[in-house]
């Protein structure tokens, strides 16, 4: 096996350097989008429980025409 080669402290550095940046940047990232997230979250549920509300008014206007005494 050939032995390993010494890497050069100004690439230890640049590499470790580019690790933390992008470390920083994500985390910048993450705050700024999970406000963001979170707002869509919210009005896809009350998006959500207004279509079951009309799902269930149409269900129950569909019933009553069915079950109707006058047929």
């Amino acid at each position: 096996m050939v032995p390993p080669v010494q890497v050069s402290p100004l690439i230890k550095v640049t590499r470790y350097s580019a690790l933390l940046v992008g470390m920083l940047y994500g985390k910048k990232r993450y705050d700024y989008l999970k406000p963001v997230a979170e707002e869509e979250r919210r009005i896809e549920s009350e998006e959500k429980k207004k279509r079951e509300e009309l799902e269930r008014i149409a269900k129950e206007l569909a019933e009553a025409s069915e079950e109707s005494i006058l047929k």
